[in-house]
């Protein structure tokens, strides 16, 4: 059996990719097997089937190829799911009915897993004039509501965690309601959000010129430009969103953009689709390919690498094949342009490897290197597919090449793909790895440098104990293993000491030679100051970026996890996790303040009375005790034992918010109901919101979907302070933003998938 090279990467792929009966008894014994069904899924539809395999589990074995998950975990399983990470839906039209059709469209696919980007610029702006009807329009901030709860409610129906992305142009009439929307705590928490930045609209703004927001070909509102990119700026530096995409390159630098209009990207923005398009993903794992690691001699073998990518593209195009999809439109869009995301990850740890700072110049130009020679592998590799099988049915040679990104391509691949045709129309991006890269043994995400040399992870063990273990990055621990304890170099830098524009640098360099996008997170210090923040945006549209995304800490999106290069000492025996909590239940006080709150379910004849009493512990209010009555008798006996094991959770101190995602997230099969404009999928999600709202207005959480504000019980005792926000999987503190996504470092769970 394969060693794996850290605990939490067999960790990762028991939970997560593990084949295993509906029981939970192992299908897959060892993660050879796991290589094995993958390799043999994908190889099945071959002349030389037995061959392929072969060649499909080599590229698979010791992690040197890794499929995006949602292959690992379901090809060759049977299972009804898609092998597809994300999709971007059809074009909503601007009518009732096609709203609900797209909305039903989204939650198909989100039933199956998929992940959807949506562009919510085609709907009307609010005010306007709604013909037939004598109404005005609600605009579409309202509709996104709706697509938010519909979000929430497949989530709470078992489904995986939804990720959806909107975006909204910014010459749309509601374009500053879009911006500012996430300044709602409560409001559209399922989303990310960016904003389609065009080309004359970044003109405009450094020639300070009027701005007209149109729709229909009617001028709403005229706007100072610089006003309005200065309202995108403070709203990202203040909550990290909206993002900016850089929509006139993306379709200028699209491929098929003589057969294609892209609006929109998928959830965390490395492939802009057109309407229907999905992603295909997969990473060459750099860290694995590296020679002589640390010496002078330390290099990439090109030539494994180039035998690697191509044994990756013809994996990939058979996976389009393979894979069922959640609509008919979905696969017909697939299957017409065959596009691909091969990308890479661990990208620092090999520049590390091989003596390079991650954000000097020198890394940057061997970065541009190595994506050129995968770029180059892969449209080759295409070629020859193209021969084989055929080229993608829209190819038309001409206006292909004539792309903004076929125009840089050596000439000898460009003449390859004039004659011969190519198998797949995109072939590269750079997605969000977080989750593989652990599995792979803690490499560097994607083209993220390190996020942190060594952290403690704590592990819930089947007795409810919990044990320690170290996690160390892939570099720092065959660093380790071959110098001992040699000090680590000077180059050895991470994401929290990186300068902003070295982060851009880096970005850029990867972009030239991807013919997608790239998902990656810029980490900007908490005190950087709002000019120089601004200035990212601006260096990445002057370098070529397709987007940027920012991360700045603060009291709105939580902290960057605060970690050391060695591991902290583990915590005394009365400590359990990040939390010290409170031996004994509080004994309850003669009197309490407390709050009564009416709810009425639209089903039920008589309301629900639910009061809340708090106790205050170190000059700060948390929830004590609940009570819930009802004069229908339906709900007397469950709502006893729900006030009595809610009140018993509370008493125990600690982070107790985790109750309101709880009820939050069941799911009534007879139903659930509109209520303020937003649908609850059960009455115990109903009453989990109060709760929430509770919790919420004694400053006890955040806001609504957020994590605890601050715990009189509570104090950091292991990785540091500030921490970041408690996963929502785990509950540890080790939540990080990195390729422009919430990534779970102990267990590998991640917003975007």
């Amino acid at each position: 059996m394969t060693a794996f090279t850290a605990p939490i990467a067999e960790s990762i792929w028991d939970m997560k990719y593990r084949f295993k009966q509906a029981d939970g008894t192992p299908i897959d014994e060892t993660v050879e097997d796991s290589w094995r069904r993958v390799a043999r899924a994908l190889a099945e539809g071959e002349a030389d089937a037995p061959a392929r395999e072969e060649e499909f589990y080599e590229a698979l074995s010791d992690f040197k190829y890794l499929p995006a998950g949602r292959i690992l975990a379901g090809a060759g399983t049977a299972r009804a799911v898609t092998l597809f990470n994300c999709f971007v839906m059809g074009t909503v039209p601007d009518s009732m009915g096609g709203i609900f059709d797209m909305l039903k469209e989204a939650a198909l696919t989100m039933q199956q897993g998929g992940g959807i980007g949506y562009d919510f610029s085609t709907i009307r702006p609010k005010g306007a004039a709604v013909s037939g009807v004598a109404a005005d329009a609600s605009g579409p901030l309202s509709f996104m509501d709706v697509w938010d709860a519909m979000c929430r409610t497949i989530m709470s129906a078992g489904s995986r965690r939804g990720a959806m992305m909107a975006t909204m142009r910014c010459d749309h009439p509601d374009i500053e309601a879009f911006i500012a929307a996430k300044s709602d705590p409560a409001r559209l928490r399922m989303f990310n959000l960016s904003v389609l930045v065009t080309d004359a609209f970044m003109e405009a703004v450094k020639a300070d010129a009027p701005w007209e927001l149109t729709f229909g070909g009617k001028v709403f509102h005229t706007v100072q430009a610089r006003d309005l990119w200065n309202r995108i700026m403070r709203s990202t530096y203040d909550y990290a969103e909206p993002g900016v995409i850089f929509i006139d390159r993306i379709n200028a630098m699209n491929n098929l953009n003589y057969v294609e209009q892209i609006a929109a990207t998928n959830p965390c923005g490395e492939q802009p689709l057109p309407p229907y398009g999905a992603c295909l993903l997969g990473s060459i794992n750099l860290a694995k390919l590296v020679t002589d690691p640390f010496e002078d001699a330390a290099q990439i073998d090109i030539d494994a690498l180039t035998k690697l990518t191509t044994t990756a593209i013809r994996m990939m195009d058979n996976v389009v094949d393979a894979s069922r999809f959640p609509l008919p439109a979905q696969q017909a869009e697939a299957q017409a342009k065959r596009r691909i995301g091969l990308g890479v990850t661990g990208l620092a740890d090999a520049l590390l490897m091989t003596g390079l700072r991650y954000g000097s110049d020198e890394a940057a130009a061997q970065t541009e290197a190595w994506l050129k020679a995968i770029a180059r592998a892969s449209y080759l590799a295409s070629v020859e597919l193209a021969k084989e099988k055929g080229p993608f049915p829209l190819f038309d040679a001409e206006p292909y090449l004539a792309s903004g990104t076929m125009q840089q391509m050596d000439e000898d691949v460009r003449e390859a793909i004039r004659t011969h045709g190519i198998r797949n129309a995109l072939v590269t991006s750079i997605a969000p790895t977080g989750t593989i890269s652990l599995y792979a043994g803690n490499v560097s995400s994607g083209i993220e440098p390190v996020f942190a040399y060594a952290y403690t992870r704590k592990v819930l063990q089947p007795d409810g104990s919990r044990t320690e273990e170290e996690v160390v990055d892939y570099a720092v621990q065959m660093w380790r293993d071959l110098k001992g304890d040699a000090p680590l170099p000077d180059h050895f830098t991470n994401a929290q000491t990186l300068p902003p524009s070295e982060h851009v640098k880096m970005q850029a360099a990867a972009q030239k030679w991807i013919d997608s996008s790239i998902s990656k997170t810029i980490n900007c210090p908490e005190d950087i100051s709002f000019e120089a923040f601004k200035e990212v945006y601006a260096q990445a549209y002057e370098t070529g970026c397709k987007g940027c995304t920012t991360y700045r800490p603060n009291d709105v999106t939580g902290s960057v996890l605060s970690v050391s290069e060695k591991a902290e000492e583990a915590p005394a025996p009365d400590e359990d996790g990040d939390v010290i909590y409170i031996s004994e239940p509080l004994d309850r006080p003669q009197a309490l303040e407390g709050a009564t709150y009416k709810l009425k379910w639209p089903d039920s004849e008589h309301a629900i009375y639910i009061t809340i009493n708090d106790v205050v512990v170190g000059n700060q209010r948390r929830p004590f005790e609940v009570f819930i009555n009802s004069k229908n008798m339906e709900h007397f006996a469950w709502t006893v034992a729900l006030t009595r094991m809610i009140s018993a959770v509370f008493r125990r101190g600690g982070d107790v918010s985790f109750v309101v995602e709880e009820l939050k997230a069941v799911f009534d099969p007879r139903g659930g109901a509109w209520m303020q404009g937003k649908y609850v999928p059960s009455i115990l999600a109903a009453i989990g919101g109060v709760i929430e709202r509770h919790l919420i207005a004694i400053g006890f959480i955040a806001g609504e979907g957020m994590g605890l504000k601050s715990d009189p019980q509570a104090q950091v005792v292991s990785i540091g302070t500030p921490r970041g926000k408690s996963c929502p999987s785990c509950g540890q503190f080790t939540m990080q933003m990195v390729e422009g996504c919430m990534t779970c470092t102990s267990c590998g769970h991640s917003k975007c998938g």
